[in-house]
């Protein structure tokens, strides 16, 4: 928290788009300020959230939000001890071929920090540059483009290396099948390379417990099919799966078992803080390395509950385009009749690109004004929650966003808007809870192992 006064953010609009204000003068009266930040991979803005100064403001930080940021030596050195793997030189001496995956831009992984001493270690080993491809690991996400993938793997490494998009429709091959009968179809292009390479960071997952690792293959370079079953088969419905349940959750063990089939060589996982820099990297085994990173991440990124909060602000960001996992906050947090406002100041806003998600929709046969009815006959709190009020605060909010949510949730396209929805349900004092980095935040939840 600080005071209020001209600071290089914006606070209505955002400079994402030309013309548009990048600072806020100074406000009138007394008020207390949160700085939270928005727009990740567009700009990585920082948003001065101005309260009433008689409100009690509650910034809830995950213990590694301000964590210090890695140099490229430290990188190196870190990387260069491998966990359960020789080193990624001595894996790669001989190989012809190498393709190395990376996730798309719904994930915070600072790709960028960690390609150029991957392909530095490939080049060593003798793999040439015109023999090295990288591939985003999209699953079932939608197409990334161009300027997403040079967002990812930054400007010099999207220009002299190769780089393709999965697709989950085509190109594939059958590799084996799992012990839970999930038939394994992965990107051929993947499989066929000598040396096969992940990049992945470390988030929180609602149902695999902790993203990363195995998720680069399954569902990373998956087929829908293969994707289709592994999900349908766990997803709410494994007593062993949910958030920070990894080492004896069985959605997890099956997409290890789908990456072992894929002969992963080498993994590199990452840790990072608000400003997607990265704190924490791992490498070696894509099982082992993922395990051993996972036991930080859980404190890096662990938080407390503030519990009956009036409001609970709940910022989508790094995770914008599922900000769901954002929403979570505000069911934990507020109290019986208050009101949780889910922040998603980003371009995509919550972006449904994900073709599991759209062929579970419509599967019972339901066009989308039969979804829409559903939709608006939900309460806006959700299931086995309080009663609470909700406001969604984004610059770019269109109707068919607001669609997406249940009828009597309130919409609003600038700050000072959610601030007189807030006064109007809550009159004289508040105590007000904010989640600055809610999309990767997560309880205090011991692991499973």
């Amino acid at each position: 928290m600080r005071g209020a006064g001209v600071v290089p953010l914006i606070g209505t609009a955002t400079a994402a788009e030309a013309y548009q204000p990048t600072s806020v003068a100074a406000l009138k009266g007394s008020a207390k300020s949160v700085v939270i930040p928005t727009h990740e991979w567009w700009g990585n803005r920082d948003e001065r959230l101005d309260f009433p100064s008689n409100w009690e403001i509650n910034v809830q930080e995950p213990a590694g939000y301000n964590a210090p940021v890695l140099t490229p030596q430290q990188i190196s050195q870190q990387l260069g001890k491998p966990i359960g793997t020789k080193s990624l030189r001595e894996v790669a001496a001989g190989r012809k071929t190498a393709v190395v995956t990376f996730d798309d831009i719904t994930r915070g992984t600072p790709v960028w920090a960690i390609a150029p001493w991957v392909v530095s270690e490939l080049k060593a080993a003798g793999v040439k540059e015109d023999r090295i491809l990288f591939l985003c690991a999209v699953g079932s996400h939608r197409m990334n483009f161009r300027e997403d993938i040079r967002k990812k793997l930054g400007a010099e490494i999207a220009s002299r290396y190769a780089h393709q998009v999965h697709s989950c429709y085509v190109n594939l091959k059958k590799v084996g099948v799992t012990s839970w009968k999930t038939p394994v179809s992965l990107n051929q292009t993947f499989i066929e390379a000598d040396l096969r390479v992940c990049i992945s960071g470390l988030k929180v997952h609602e149902n695999v417990g902790y993203g990363g690792g195995a998720k680069s293959i399954l569902p990373g370079v998956a087929s829908l099919d293969t994707i289709t079953y592994n999900h349908n088969l766990f997803f709410g419905k494994n007593p062993t799966t949910g958030p920070l349940k990894v080492f004896k959750n069985e959605l997890h063990l099956d997409m290890l078992e789908a990456a072992r089939m894929a002969k992963v060589d080498f993994t590199a996982q990452v840790i990072y803080n608000k400003k997607l820099q990265p704190t924490h990297v791992f490498s070696g085994d894509i099982g082992e390395a993922h395990h051993t990173a996972v036991r930080t991440a859980a404190k890096h990124w662990g938080t407390p509950t503030f519990k009956g909060a009036d409001i609970v602000v709940a910022n989508g960001y790094p995770l914008d385009t599922q900000a769901n996992q954002a929403q979570g906050w505000i069911r934990r947090s507020v109290k019986d009749g208050g009101t949780g406002v889910l922040v998603i100041q980003h371009p995509l806003l919550v972006d449904y690109i994900h073709g599991w998600l759209n062929q579970e929709a419509g599967r019972d046969g339901a066009g989308y004004f039969t979804q829409l009815d559903r939709i608006g006959a939900r309460k806006p709190a959700g299931k086995n929650g309080p009663e609470f009020g909700l406001v969604v605060y984004s610059q770019y909010m269109d109707k068919t966003q607001m669609n997406t949510y249940p009828k009597g949730t309130l919409f609003a396209t600038k700050w000072e808007e959610v601030v007189k929805i807030l006064q109007q349900r809550h009159k004289g004092d508040a105590r007000v809870a904010v989640y600055p980095c809610g999309g990767n935040q997560h309880e205090q939840i011991e692991l499973d192992g």
